[in-house]
């Protein structure tokens, strides 16, 4: 009886095993652990951030408790500074800089707001691959690729780790192969057990916060506040808008890129039209010159030239609303 016994648990754990390592070559498999893995993973740690030829370090320490993220980023080269995050309220402290009113950044990089919280069919828009295993910063991780499929998005390359699913290092590829931003853990220590302390504002400057609706709360694209959005990419929805203005800038993403759209009165305004890029990072600057006004369209998301282009193209502004949606 105890050898069968024994021989039902054997099989038992071979069958789970099997199941198990099944589950590890399935894409689908990661990309359910993706979402919740940026989340409500605590961890501590520092990576590198490159953007084109700009690369810097930061430090940063994350948890979820009682059902909200905290998060707090340091700058580890160059300026001081470091950006505090709590639910969604974000507060950035930048020394050598005078109060600013940021109530129109959306966040970006590879921990946004927008990235964190979509839920969507990420495989609608990119064939997911197992690229096999590695080993970043002392874990065990398994990689990911999210090949585009069509040219209005880059591919993504995921190093994802093994036990959490959390991306420890990540790249952004063009259709022609070329490595344009990336980020990559130096050091990483994955705990539950992280105190107030690390989540506290030690340096010493002014203080800008916005506090952030999210993707729940955002405006559709139909009924943003005095404008609207006549296109955009298949799959790319709202993600994160400010609590305070009028919608005058909204995030959208796809579950893995991002892009914000800002809108805004050009009154008393000399800033150039056109486009720059830093790493997948594209601007793309448009004044739009109507009979009550003009304003300024600004498109800055991880998506390529000709796509920021196409969605500030197509937004039309309701002057009369947006220049009330303004006053003070």
């Amino acid at each position: 009886m105890f050898r069968a016994a024994c021989l039902i648990v054997l099989c038992t754990l071979a069958s789970s095993s099997l199941a198990e390592e099944q589950n590890f070559e399935d894409p689908g498999y990661w990309l359910e652990k993706l979402v919740p893995a940026l989340t409500k993973t605590s961890y501590r740690g520092v990576f590198v951030y490159a953007r084109g030829d700009q690369v810097s370090s930061m430090q940063i320490a994350h948890r979820f408790r009682n059902g909200m993220v905290e998060e707090r980023l340091v700058m580890q080269d160059g300026e001081a500074g470091e950006i505090v995050r709590k639910g969604m309220e974000v507060i950035c402290v930048l020394p050598k800089h005078g109060r600013m009113e940021l109530t129109n950044v959306i966040p970006s990089g590879p921990f946004a707001e927008a990235f964190a919280n979509q839920l969507v069919p990420v495989d609608r828009w990119y064939r997911p691959e197992m690229s096999g295993d590695d080993r970043i910063a002392g874990h065990d991780v398994v990689r990911l690729t999210m090949n585009a499929k069509d040219d209005l998005r880059y591919s993504h390359r995921l190093w994802l780790e093994r036990s959490t699913g959390l991306p420890l290092k990540g790249k952004v590829i063009s259709s022609s192969g070329e490595v344009l931003e990336y980020f990559h853990f130096t050091s990483l220590t994955i705990s539950d057990q992280l105190s107030d302390q690390e989540f506290m504002i030690r340096t010493e400057g002014r203080e800008i916060s916005r506090t952030l609706s999210p993707r729940s709360e955002a405006p559709a694209p139909s009924t943003m506040e005095g404008w609207s959005l006549g296109w955009k990419p298949q799959g790319f929805e709202p993600a994160a808008a400010p609590s305070s203005g009028a919608g005058g800038a909204v995030a959208f993403s796809d579950g893995l890129a991002s892009f914000s759209v800002f809108v805004e009165s050009a009154s008393g305004l000399e800033m150039p039209s056109g486009t720059s890029r830093i790493g997948a990072t594209t601007v793309y600057m448009k004044r739009l010159e109507l009979a009550s006004g003009d304003f300024l369209v600004t498109v800055v998301g991880e998506i390529p030239l000709e796509t920021v282009v196409k969605v500030a193209n197509s937004v039309e502004v309701d002057d009369s609303r947006m220049l009330g949606a303004n006053l003070p």
